[in-house]
């Protein structure tokens, strides 16, 4: 059984087994009445800034759960690359930034799932290149992905799939965020990139009438979650207690509601 599927069946676990009262005073905190918690605020609409602020689905949801823990929520923004560095060095007691569940991250660091996310393929509205979706109409064009992110691995797939058939290979175009991506697509420097499904919508929002989304969403089983330290088990089953507390009262679904997410990114029916 891989790691990924070994945590997905503990923390059904977790939902069928009896109600755990949200406390958190086992736990070492870095700071006294404080959670820190890492976050790369540049995955919007999940965690971003505005006006100079953080905002976005994740930071509302460790508020949520941080008034649950009876602690003051207290964001530390840095790079995405340096979270799990941060984790593991005693900077911060949690990473609450968006973090896609792989086996590989799976073997550094604990997860608590949260939400599942899917991708969608968004292009100019006009759509120039007549890209389709997911397919060959991706062969021989130039598809703009964050560095380093999930979506960077399946263009990479991508590609493959398109040269092991004959077929033009597709150009990765990284770049250091979500919305650089989508501004590449507008300038027309990129034929589409790959975004979250919680980002598209937003963007369809945000700037109506530029963008549109081709095809079918994809890899729709993927899991975000919380991470703790690996065998940090008194901060993983105070987060676990606090998740199943606001998914219980409603205020995880009015969340995603809020934020205008589609109901299927919700892990609890």
């Amino acid at each position: 059984m891989s790691r990924l599927r070994l945590v997905c069946g503990i923390f059904s676990l977790f939902l069928s087994g009896p109600a755990l009262a949200a406390d958190i005073s086992s736990a070492a905190l870095v700071e006294k009445g404080a959670l820190t918690y890492g976050v790369a605020a540049t995955f919007a609409p999940l965690e971003f800034q505005k006006d100079g602020k953080l905002t976005g689905f994740d930071v509302d949801m460790i508020g949520l759960l941080a008034k649950k823990l009876s602690v003051e929520p207290k964001p530390m923004n840095m790079e995405f690359k340096g979270l799990i560095v941060a984790l593991q060095g005693g900077r911060v007691d949690m990473i609450n930034s968006g973090m896609y569940i792989n086996e590989q991250r799976s073997g550094q660091v604990d997860f608590i799932p949260y939400l599942r996310i899917g991708t969608l393929v968004v292009v100019q509205a006009a759509n120039p290149s007549k890209i389709t979706g997911r397919d060959n109409s991706l062969c021989g064009k130039t598809i703009a992905v964050t560095l380093g992110g999930i979506q960077e691995t399946y263009a990479r797939q991508d590609d493959k799939r398109c040269r092991d058939s004959g077929q033009s290979g597709v150009t990765v175009m990284t770049m250091p965020t979500a919305q650089d991506s989508a501004l590449t697509v507008r300038q027309g420097r990129a034929d589409a990139f790959f975004n979250s499904t919680p980002g598209s919508v937003e963007l369809m929002d945000k700037v109506p009438g530029v963008y549109a989304v081709v095809g079918q969403e994809f890899e729709a089983t993927t899991q975000i979650g919380m991470a703790v330290r690996k065998g940090d088990a008194a901060m993983k089953i105070a987060l676990e207690a606090a998740l199943k507390e606001i998914v219980a009262d409603g205020s995880y679904k009015k969340l995603i509601e809020t934020w205008k997410f589609p109901l299927s990114v919700s892990l609890f029916d």
